[in-house]
């Protein structure tokens, strides 16, 4: 049968005492769980327009697109994913890493602004590609220092910059995090690099750092990653309506600059499968089924001419619809990584699917136990779920989804029984970003289009009501 909430929310979801980037998932629930979508806390409207909150909650804007940072640079625009990180021996203080998902023709939005050119202060070799015209690619990410005992930003400055379309990533296991760029663009007469690929930024820089694309993970229309902290084998996401779901072996691990191979993901006994489920699919995915997975090999991985999801779906991989978040998680299956299909699903409102590796994930002897990927959920109206994207696991046990629609989005939590409930809502644009304080007092996000981070507190305990 179609997918359904009680499917779906059979998983409890709940907060380990690791990293926030590796929680653990537990149990489930009874198959008789209640029926509680839609339940929860009554937003209140926010009288400034901006963030609708449960009673209680307040939000701070804490940066916002123009404003000056520490280094004398502009805050960017299009605010995206983000990822925390605890200080070591600080207790007060974390550390996001932000992305900005700022076009070719976005300079005027950009650190410099329009037409300024390349400072002084900054070293050519430090910004991975200027325009034609001298203005840097106004993408990239900012790092803040936010101190959650006073509820202030402390710092703020520009980490990395010459990208295009930082749109999410993931944090890894040894302390930075992985920005992506959702671009395939070749240069022209904006551009005068190829764009689609990883960089790595360190939680620890405190100031620009060189932009080295990671160019044996692949050139695509990237979302996301999430790295398994057994293997280092990072899975990466596709955001495109044939977009494929990677993984990247590297040589060293720890160590993504020094190569390895890239492998698109297909079903065993199903090449080329559909797993998007809408009115065309030729096999329908069952909620809750396991296929067994295989992996396939890519060659030519930086695509400067065939893009990969083309020919790895003629070589048998599997297609999935706009891949975004992913999170990967410690669950009853050992770990597993979640991630999210924005448009999946006979509604096009979202499916959310799990990958659990093999016991042998990425030797020889992985066909002797394969990885299993299964739908977790697909929405069923878009009254329940509408385009899930970036996931997060939160702190009272539950889970942290931002949607991206069309009207009006908010972040759910999802309960273990099965209770969906709003946490946020906002008209202005799509929330992205979502992420927790060290202590999971404080909630991070993003409102894109307005250009603005917020930081929400309240009584997070009370949400966590069975």
């Amino acid at each position: 049968m179609r997918a359904s909430r009680r499917q779906f929310l059979r998983s409890a979801w709940a907060m380990a005492a690791a990293a926030p980037a590796y929680s653990a998932l537990s149990g489930c629930a009874g198959a008789g769980a209640p029926n509680l979508a839609q339940t929860g806390p009554t937003l209140e409207t926010d009288p400034l327009g901006f963030l609708d909150l449960p009673p209680g909650f307040t939000y701070q804007r804490i940066s916002e697109i123009g404003t000056v940072m520490s280094d004398g640079f502009l805050v960017p625009g299009s605010h995206d994913g983000m990822g925390e990180f605890a200080i070591a021996g600080d207790a007060a203080r974390c550390v996001l890493i932000r992305f900005h998902e700022l076009s070719m023709d976005d300079d005027a939005d950009g650190p410099f602004g329009a037409g300024a050119g390349l400072p002084n202060s900054i070293s050519r070799n430090a910004v991975f590609d200027i325009a034609p015209n001298g203005d840097p690619i106004a993408g990239g990410t900012t790092t803040l220092i936010y101190n959650t005992k006073t509820q202030e930003l402390e710092q703020s400055f520009l980490s990395m910059v010459g990208t295009e379309r930082n749109c999410s990533g993931g944090i890894t296991p040894w302390g930075s995090w992985l920005t992506c760029e959702e671009s395939r663009t070749s240069p022209d007469l904006e551009a005068n690099q190829y764009h689609g690929y990883a960089f790595e930024v360190p939680s620890s820089a405190r100031g620009l750092v060189p932009s080295v694309p990671l160019k044996a993970m692949g050139r695509f229309n990237r979302e996301a990653a999430a790295v398994d902290p057994r293997t280092s084998i990072v899975n990466q996401t596709e955001d495109s309506h044939t977009g494929l779901l990677y993984r990247f072996l590297p040589d060293q691990p720890t160590e993504l600059a020094r190569g390895g191979r890239l492998q698109a993901l297909a079903v065993v006994d199903l090449d080329s499968a559909d797993t998007r489920n809408w009115d065309k699919s030729p096999t329908p995915f069952e909620t809750g089924e396991a296929y067994a997975a295989r992996w396939i090999d890519l060659d030519d991985v930086e695509a400067l001419e065939a893009p990969l999801q083309e020919r790895g779906f003629l070589k048998g991989a599997a297609l999935f619809a706009r891949g975004e978040g992913i999170a990967w998680a410690i669950d009853q299956n050992g770990s597993s990584a979640y991630f999210a299909c924005t448009n999946g699903g006979p509604v096009k409102g979202g499916q959310i699917w799990r990958y659990t590796p093999s016991p042998y994930e990425g030797t020889a002897r992985e066909a002797e136990a394969p990885g299993q990927l299964v739908l977790h959920y697909e929405s069923p109206n878009r009254s329940e779920m509408d385009m899930c994207d970036n996931i997060v696991p939160a702190p009272w046990g539950h889970l942290v989804i931002c949607e991206d629609g069309p009207k009006d989005n908010l972040l759910r939590g999802v309960a273990p029984n099965g209770r969906i409930y709003p946490i946020a809502r906002t008209y202005v644009s799509e929330l992205a970003g979502a992420c927790f304080s060290p202590d999971g007092q404080t909630l991070f996000v993003n409102v894109q289009k307005a250009g603005v981070t917020a930081a929400i507190t309240g009584p997070w305990a009370s949400l966590a009501i069975a």
